[in-house]
């Protein structure tokens, strides 16, 4: 029931899919109305099949390959219903609608073994770590959606040109501040996940894997997230320069996900 109620979150998320495809090239607010409904209710359904998901385990579900998908996919939307309720655009959709839909798409690929407490294995301390770190995921990809948004926005005015949504986006000045605020609010959620992440590790392993590609690949990320905030709040980047380190920013969140299918220690588990 969990993945039948994922897959019915999938069809829902398949309208904002379409809208942002649509959006590219001409605007359509009846379809936005209808991608708007279409994803708070794939949000209903999964959550329905997260707890679902939950309590059949009888344990904490979120460390299994596709469900730790389905709940960052979750976070994202949550998060950005936030950021359209505060700006009122539903521009950061064309990036996030497809980004959730590969997400849950991939979810429902198929079911996955549940991850098994290990001896040592500390739960609370399991569920901070995965839950910060996910909201820290999420932050950054509505960052780097509202970037991305910025740079489509800015060659559209440079070219007057602008068409579809293009001609009714935010100010680029709105756009910025969206994305500064994104990356402020994601960096407290991603510096506990990762410090609860070394914590969990310590009372599992009895130590700390300090060469492992996931933790170096997390260290990278956290320093380019670091690097992103500093350039904006000291060094005064606004624009186009902290739209390419926000870029930067979510290809080594990518790259740090990916780890998660190949490290000896923190990965995924695998039916």
């Amino acid at each position: 029931m969990a993945l039948l109620w994922l897959r019915v979150a999938l069809v829902c998320y398949t309208v904002g899919l379409l809208y942002a495809l649509v959006a590219l090239t001409r605007a359509s607010s009846w379809l936005e109305r209808v991608a708007l409904h279409a994803a708070y209710l794939g949000m209903v359904f999964q959550f329905v099949s997260l707890t679902e998901g939950f309590r059949l385990s009888g344990q904490f579900s979120l460390a299994s390959a596709h469900s730790a998908e389905s709940v960052l996919a979750f976070l994202i939307m949550a998060i950005f219903m936030i950021v359209y309720l505060i700006y009122k655009t539903t521009s950061p959709g064309i990036v996030i609608f497809p980004v959730v839909f590969l997400l849950v798409f991939v979810a429902c690929t198929g079911e996955q073994a549940f991850m098994r407490m290990l001896p040592g294995m500390r739960e609370g301390w399991l569920i901070a770590h995965i839950t910060l770190i996910f909201a820290g995921y999420a932050a950054l990809i509505l960052s780097f959606g509202s970037s991305l948004i910025y740079l489509l926005q800015e060659r559209s005015l440079k070219s007057k040109k602008a068409g579809g949504m293009l001609a009714q986006l935010p100010a680029l000045e709105v756009l910025d501040q969206m994305s500064f605020r994104l990356l402020l609010f994601g960096f407290p959620f991603m510096t506990l996940g990762l410090i609860a992440g070394v914590i969990v590790e310590e009372a599992t392993y009895g130590r700390v894997a300090y060469l492992d590609p996931k933790f170096l690949l997390s260290i990278l990320m956290w320093a380019v997230y670091l690097l992103l905030l500093y350039t904006r709040w000291s060094a005064g980047w606004r624009g186009r320069r902290a739209a390419y380190l926000a870029t930067g920013a979510f290809a080594a969140a990518v790259i740090a996900w990916a780890a998660n299918y190949f490290s000896a220690i923190h990965r995924f588990v695998r039916s």
